[in-house]
């Protein structure tokens, strides 16, 4: 009798699991052309799953592009018919309780909370999952993917756990266990991306991973800024942040002022001010990968050549982006009583940035790869905006950044003082260092993410 209550509950528990698979498998024969996008993060902050939400959905395919919303992504994205964005709740970590019991819950609801999500949708003929974060998320879209006949593609972007590492240390337990569960869940997917050909390499000789590099590309967005767009650009900026704003007011009230450009009163003329200060910028997590110690000593050095009498002009540091250790490196600055040195770290609506990057004379990269295999993002986007780049070297920064040909690398603020001293001595000069790196920028005629995309992704899409 008691068997049989068991067989009993047994069909009742598995029935209704049974009918949603059988529901998906029909359903999946009328949804081909469907694909999920997923990043267990802030899908404003991940332009690179954006990138491949958009690109699908030009190559005709529906998008369910489900992460955080804390961030407004790109316009494009936004205004997408065929995109549709699902939020995910992100729970914060637990306030008491053994550190590894308030991540424990944390996975536990971001498992179940992600499952649900995935399998309240029409299933999906492909999964595109962001790795790292990848717990729970790869075993999650897996185990969707089993479910529902959907091929799960992982885009590597760094290793997790070695982000972890920088936190906790490469020895602690929560990294060790990290590293496990990518290592053996990684091999679960149909298909893998990566960001460079070291990393492929990498997955390939210590994890048994076959994966193709899809290096990143900028946008169509990413471009030089007319002089008229600047100026709007910094006119809007000045209003929340001092340091676009004229130093002086101009003679005549009509005339638009900002601490870059002028627009003439009267035939609306837009001219850059003479004696204007250079505009640096950089972007960043604000995490322990990027070490902004070494710019805010770099400029502590430039600052002090200009005291000395160089031919220097005053740099304005524009410093973008959200993330933990913003307000620690904020106090930093503060704690600095720079006289012709400003820095300023705003958060910029997305279709702003392209903007800033296209305004800018010198982009800043302090990113160093956590696992040394990655790629800085931004750097491609400054590329892309033909803005010369100073970066901080790492292992596989070479396949972005060649030294003396499209950028400088640099590896410590002796070294990035010598070169912002070196580009700006006589700015602005046309002849000069840096307009000689953006002219070899604007020369190049790099591919943008779209062709790429389309020659390198599409077709893998179509053979698996």
């Amino acid at each position: 009798m008691a068997a049989s209550y068991v067989a009993l509950l047994a069909l009742f528990v598995s029935l209704p699991l049974l009918l949603l698979i059988f529901w998906k498998h029909w359903q999946r024969e009328h949804t081909a052309r469907h694909v999920f996008v997923v990043v267990l993060g802030d899908v404003g902050r991940s332009p690179r799953m954006q990138y491949h939400a958009l690109s699908l959905a030009k190559c005709g395919f529906s998008v369910t592009l489900l992460g955080f919303c804390n961030s407004k992504p790109h316009d494009e994205l936004l205004q997408n018919d065929r995109i549709r964005i699902v939020h995910l709740t992100e729970l914060q970590r637990l306030a008491v309780g053994p550190h590894i019991l308030q991540y424990g819950v944390k996975v536990v609801f971001q498992a179940v909370h992600l499952l649900w999500k995935l399998m309240c949708r029409e299933p999906a003929a492909y999964i595109f999952l962001q790795n790292p974060p990848g717990l729970p998320a790869i075993a999650v879209c897996w185990f969707v993917g089993c479910l529902c006949g959907s091929k799960l593609v992982i885009d590597w972007h760094n290793y997790g756990y070695s982000i972890m590492g920088l936190v906790h240390g490469p020895s602690h337990l929560l990294v060790l266990l990290a590293k496990w569960y990518e290592k053996l869940c990684g091999r679960l997917s149909h298909l893998n991306l990566c960001v460079t050909n070291a990393m492929r390499e990498d997955l390939a000789e210590n994890w048994g991973i076959k994966a193709v590099t899809v290096y990143d590309k900028p946008a169509s967005f990413f471009k030089e800024t007319p002089l008229d767009l600047q100026h709007w650009l910094f006119m809007k900026l000045g209003r929340t942040y001092p340091v676009f704003r004229a130093s002086a007011e101009p003679s005549d009230p009509a005339t638009e002022r900002s601490a870059f450009t002028e627009r003439d009163a009267g035939s609306g003329l837009v001219t850059s001010l003479r004696g204007r200060p250079a505009l640096l910028v950089s972007s960043t997590s604000w995490t322990e990968d990027e070490d902004f110690s070494i710019l805010l000593a770099a400029l502590e050095k430039f600052e002090q050549l200009i005291l000395d009498g160089e031919s220097l002009p005053s740099v304005v540091c524009v410093i973008t982006g959200k993330g933990p250790l913003k307000e620690y490196y904020n106090r930093l600055v503060d704690q600095k009583h720079f006289r012709h040195v400003q820095v300023c770290t705003p958060w910029l609506e997305a279709e702003d940035y392209p903007l800033l990057l296209g305004s800018a004379d010198l982009g800043l990269c302090l990113h160093q790869s956590s696992s040394g295999l990655d790629l800085p993002m931004k750097v491609v986007d400054m590329f892309g905006c033909c803005l010369p780049v100073c970066a901080v070297t790492f292992q596989c920064l070479h396949e972005l950044v060649k030294h003396e040909e499209n950028g400088l690398v640099f590896k410590d603020s002796e070294e990035l003082a010598a070169q912002l001293q070196m580009l700006f001595t006589k700015f602005p000069d046309p002849s000069g260092k840096l307009n000689q790196f953006r002219k070899k920028l604007q020369e190049s005629k790099q591919l943008r993410w779209d062709e790429s995309w389309k020659q390198t992704v599409l077709p893998l899409l179509m053979d698996t």
